[in-house]
């Protein structure tokens, strides 16, 4: 058996290759991140041995790998992704020295994987990687997305400050379509009675015809600043905002054929959307990966931390290493759980009872959720909820 630990950059990538009884055969090789580079690579792993005894490890380094993990794949060879902070601590046991270089982490890398159980990545990853890739873009272009609603307050806070609580701080549809067209204070407060047609078709009958007089009311007395400087900047702001949606909803039709396509068991809980479903099963990846769902919740970082030693035990905050992503998704869609899912809704009651603070209480009912996905993705059955205590 010969062990291939490689240490992952840019534009090249270092090799090491221990055999069995953790001798050196091959020491720092180097190969270009490029077909060039694969191929010699390749040549290397032929010479040794058939690629069912051969061992290779890498540090997980995000897209940086992507290359190199779909050629492993074609070419037949297995291989393990491994958490950096666990290559680090092995690194740390093993010498007490402070020297560094990508030579000595493949080498290290490859000591790394003669000691753990070797866990070789799932085939067919293509499919998750996509799924991860459209997801994490969809965070970003959500979360500026909400940037562009911050900076519109802003703007809105110098020339109609009135506007957002007449709407109850919110920008609805009604709202966002009069500032589209109408822009100014000045403007709002000529609106043509012929237009309010349109508005109240877009408001669904919800915005009144007296509900559009107290608004140029208000327009026609603001106390707001006219200058255009701040309209040209409101304008510029919408047609951002408009932007990110229409992306949004791009990715999100990317994204769903895919989810459906997989088609997750953890779909078959209620409350968790095509949305949140993506997202999870892309961090996560493949299931089979973890042996228990307390390899889950590390992995997303929601255990808690703990220290012993002698008669002295501790057990602290939530660690927070893992995926910040899966972390931040987990947390947010046990709300709509813990409001419409029986289950959720009296195990986060249970916490608060016990006198937990609501974040608290929300992390515990995400630690459930976790296990319940454990439960249904490895052994490939529905959400029961009378199977749940």
């Amino acid at each position: 058996m010969y062990y291939v630990g490689i240490d992952v950059s840019k534009y090249k990538h270092d090799c090491s290759v221990l055999d069995q009884s953790g001798n050196t055969v091959v020491d720092d090789f180097v190969f270009a991140n490029s077909f060039e580079g694969f191929e010699s690579f390749k040549m290397l792993l032929s010479s040794l041995a058939f690629p069912e005894d051969i061992k290779i490890g890498f540090e997980a380094t995000g897209h940086y790998t992507s290359n190199l993990k779909r050629f492993l794949e074609n070419a037949h060879y297995s291989f393990m992704e491994s958490n950096p902070a666990l290559i680090s601590k092995f690194i740390h046991a093993q010498t007490l020295r402070r020297t560094k270089n990508d030579a000595l982490d493949s080498h290290s890398i490859a000591r790394f994987l003669m000691s753990v159980d070797y866990k070789p990545y799932p085939k067919g990853f293509y499919h998750i990687y996509s799924l991860k890739s459209l997801t994490r873009l969809r965070d970003t272009v959500v979360r500026q997305r909400s940037l562009y609603m911050v900076k519109l307050t802003n703007v809105l806070d110098h020339i109609f400050p009135e506007f957002k609580p007449f709407f109850n701080d919110s920008f609805s549809a009604t709202a966002l379509h009069i500032l589209e067209k109408y822009h100014t204070p000045d403007a709002i407060s000529c609106i043509p009675d012929e237009d309010y047609d349109e508005i109240r078709c877009i408001s669904r009958g919800k915005f009144s015809y007296a509900r559009l007089i107290s608004l140029k009311e208000l327009a026609n007395k603001t106390v707001g600043d006219s200058n255009p400087i701040f309209e040209s900047q409101l304008v510029s702001i919408l047609a951002l905002y408009r932007t990110s949606e229409q992306q949004v909803e791009s990715l999100e039709n990317e994204i769903i054929p895919l989810v459906q396509e997989l088609n997750p068991k953890l779909l078959t809980i209620p409350g968790i959307g095509y949305i949140t479903a993506a997202t999870i099963v892309a961090e996560y990846g493949d299931f089979s990966r973890f042996s228990s769902s307390a390899q889950m919740l590390s992995f997303a970082g929601l255990e808690p931390g703990y220290y012993q030693s002698g008669t002295m035990e501790f057990r602290g905050k939530m660690v927070k290493r893992g995926s910040s992503q899966l972390r931040y998704v987990l947390m947010n869609c046990v709300l709509p759980l813990i409001r419409f899912n029986p289950v959720f809704a009296s195990y986060y009651h249970k916490k608060r009872l016990e006198g937990k603070p609501h974040r608290v209480a929300l992390s515990h009912t995400a630690k459930k959720l976790v296990r319940v996905i454990y439960t249904l993705e490895t052994k490939g059955i529905d959400y029961d909820a009378s199977l749940l205590r």
